[in-house]
């Protein structure tokens, strides 16, 4: 593979001022910092724009892969991105994770949850602070959809934010305006010129998966009847992220009034109680985003509620535990607590 066509390719403008855009957006531009890289079209190419940004600028790069062990050519693809991290003369540090959950969307969930557990792992050890992530307008779209059929309620369809904070850690997703088909095309041309080339996950169209069955059921007719579909989502998750900025402020401080544990895991049940019952969903979507976790559907929460308020005010009438996700939900004397099960040690793999 030619050297000087992956430490030259042919970069994408709009794909670099997205990237300085993200980067330019924060306190203070970190001289230390990571890309998830899974050694698919949109990760590659975000490696790619994000080697040449940090030359440029002198910053240090790393690439974070994390083999999940669920497919059979995992450990080919690792030497594969391994691979393309050389041609960037970046470091990569690949980390095994164990993946437990059941089938289809809860290993979806569980995949997701061990990925972001291993990411702060990695993270630890570099001195990274600051991960870039390769999710694009496409993606946006899929997730304000599943979100609008899973009734994640206004602040869900919000979507995934620009950045976010999780386990210390800052997530930064700069292609969130950018067309998975312009990052496609990217991919095209860096193969033609390295011969390096995605690999392709057959997950990622298995439409027994949920996302998988949005982008293969229904995007295609959504394309023909309604081209502009994903802008308007686009819009509405815009529009939602400005309502639930002003929302999360008030769950803040309704959250403050709980008497929260210094951990932020626990909060007392006879003051939640005292609030409205809108106020009392709000408190409790706030409490779990905060510490990391999922949404719960509409379903999940009306029942979490319900099962909240038939507690004695003290929560010693019977032992309550509702699952979620990995994590379960208790009262215990009187307080509201979440707590998420020991992780797993995970193998570091390799570095080069």
């Amino acid at each position: 593979m030619p050297q000087s066509a992956f430490l030259r390719p042919a970069l994408s403008a709009p794909m670099v001022q997205a990237l300085d855009a993200a980067l330019g957006a924060l306190p203070e531009v970190p001289s230390c910092l990571a890309v998830a890289l899974s050694g698919g079209a949109d990760s590659a190419m975000l490696a790619v724009h994000a080697a040449a940004y940090a030359r440029e600028r002198g910053l240090e790069l790393h690439c974070f892969h994390i083999h999940h062990g669920l497919q059979a050519p995992a450990d080919r693809w690792r030497a594969h991105v391994h691979d393309l991290a050389q041609g960037l003369r970046l470091p990569c540090h690949s980390l095994r994770v164990q993946v437990t959950g059941a089938a289809n969307d809860g290993m979806e969930s569980a995949a997701r949850d061990a990925r972001y557990r291993a990411f702060s792992q990695l993270a630890a050890v570099t001195g990274v602070q600051h991960l870039l992530l390769a999710h694009h307008r496409n993606d946006q779209a899929e997730t304000v959809l599943l979100r609008l059929l899973r009734g994640a309620g206004p602040t869900g369809l919000a979507a995934m934010a620009p950045s976010m904070r999780r386990d210390g850690l800052t997530y930064l997703r700069p292609w969130l305006d950018i067309a998975r088909a312009d990052i496609l095309a990217q991919a095209t041309a860096f193969e033609a010129a390295t011969g390096w080339a995605p690999v392709h996950d057959p997950t990622n169209a298995d439409d027994t998966y949920t996302r998988a069955a949005v982008r293969e059921r229904l995007v295609p007719d959504l394309d023909e009847r309604w081209p502009g579909w994903q802008a308007t989502l686009l819009r509405h998750a815009r529009q939602s992220a400005e309502v639930a900025q002003i929302l999360d402020e008030v769950a803040a401080q309704d959250f403050a009034g709980l008497d929260p544990g210094e951990d932020g895991r626990s909060f007392l049940l006879a003051l939640w109680r005292l609030l409205s019952t809108a106020r009392q969903a709000l408190v409790l979507r706030y409490w779990l985003g905060r510490l990391g976790q999922r949404m719960p559907t509409d379903a999940r929460l009306q029942d979490l509620m319900r099962q909240l308020r038939t507690l004695h005010a003290l929560g010693h009438d019977r032992q309550m535990q509702v699952k979620h996700g990995a994590a379960v939900i208790r009262c215990t004397r009187g307080r509201v607590m979440l707590d998420v099960p020991a992780v797993p040690q995970n193998e570091l793999l390799e570095k080069r």
